[in-house]
């Protein structure tokens, strides 16, 4: 993919800034506002931090959406152009962040349990998002945490 990015800007001259111009030109039509994009990012926030929507295993977008009583593509601009992250993306954070707090917390639980706590749904997507952001497994993360302590 990187070889194809080269590719195309050193064919066409093209820096990164005509690519950025390409995203936000996506978003010309959608009539979303400054003040309205800092609003639905107070309320994601919010419902990630303080309503805990990431521990819900099903959740979508669409229902991150409903419960911020929101549109669903005002949502998702200001998932892609203000936090820099799409959906998943941000779940995932929510999750891992707290999935490394209870691994630590509660040296009693299994990591299994954490996974499904936290959200998860599989194993292998769990570690995969887990070593993703931390760079080592639940396991060796609780490990070091203990030995550090």
């Amino acid at each position: 993919m990187r070889k194809l990015i080269q590719h195309f800007f050193s064919t066409y001259k093209a820096g990164p800034e005509v690519y950025k111009d390409v995203m936000t030109s996506k978003y010309v039509k959608s009539g979303l506002t400054l003040q309205e994009a800092k609003e639905i990012r107070q309320r994601i926030q919010e419902a990630f931090e303080n309503d805990k929507v990431y521990k819900n295993n099903a959740i979508g977008l669409n229902d991150l959406s409903q419960h911020i009583a929101r549109d669903r593509y005002k949502v998702s601009q200001v998932l892609n152009e203000y936090l820099a992250r799409n959906f998943y993306s941000l779940l995932n954070h929510y999750r891992v962040k707290e999935a490394k707090d209870l691994l630590i917390s509660q040296p009693f639980l299994s990591v299994k349990a954490i996974m499904y706590e936290v959200g998860f749904n599989s194993k292998t997507s769990f570690y995969s998002a887990f070593k993703k952001d931390t760079g080592l497994s639940p396991n060796d993360y609780r490990s070091l945490a203990m030995y550090a302590s």
